[in-house]
């Protein structure tokens, strides 16, 4: 049976203000931030779903914690067919992400980890997002807002460039950066009290 402990201290194993916003629309604040420092380079022929369970697993893995914490970690995982497209390292490479999802239907993964002891919990959510064509006025207009630096595929969803996408299937909030539905399901599984102050 599962023990629910309201003294329980959750972590959050990453340095994204997005998690932690999405986190607190569901009335959970982290105790602790600690973001982990791993190597997210993908294997050689990694596909992007393993890619992106094995970098939230990891990365729950290497955040320090005692044994009754639970740490929270995710990542997020852009997709275009096989390819990985991570965090763009320059205007130019943010601009070749962009061009190859423009007119295209493209993947987004966001895969969550709850690490409490030795027991682990994961989730992962994999969300189809159709970009616009762009044109070089618009392409030249979202570079110019610099939202594309420090995100998956050059884009969040949440800034400007939620202009450039006219559809999604499946979670808004993962393509955020953390999927609320699944992640509160995942809290609860560890004994997380959501609802500190309901009776």
């Amino acid at each position: 049976m599962r023990t629910t402990n309201k003294n329980m201290r959750l972590i959050l194993g990453s340095g994204s203000p997005r998690r932690r916003e999405l986190l607190a629309q569901i009335g959970v604040v982290a105790d602790e931030v600690r973001p982990p420092d791993i190597d997210e380079t993908p294997l050689k022929s990694e596909l992007p779903r393993p890619y992106c369970i094995r970098m939230a697993r990891e990365k729950a893995l290497a955040v320090p914690a005692e044994s009754g914490d639970i740490v929270l970690s995710a990542d997020t995982t852009v997709a275009l067919g096989r390819r990985i497209l991570g965090k763009p390292d320059t205007a130019a490479e943010a601009a070749e992400f962009l061009l190859a999802m423009s007119g295209r239907r493209h993947k987004v993964i966001t895969a969550v980890a709850l690490r409490c002891g030795d027991r682990i919990w994961e989730k992962d959510v994999v969300t189809t997002v159709k970009m616009k064509r762009l044109s070089d006025e618009e392409l030249n207009a979202y570079l110019a807002t610099n939202d594309w630096q420090g995100k998956a595929g050059a884009y969040g969803i949440q800034g400007p460039a939620g202009a450039l996408i006219p559809w999604i299937q499946g979670s808004f909030t993962a393509v955020v950066g953390l999927p609320l539905a699944e992640t509160a399901g995942l809290l609860r599984a560890a004994g997380y009290p959501l609802h500190k102050d309901m009776p």
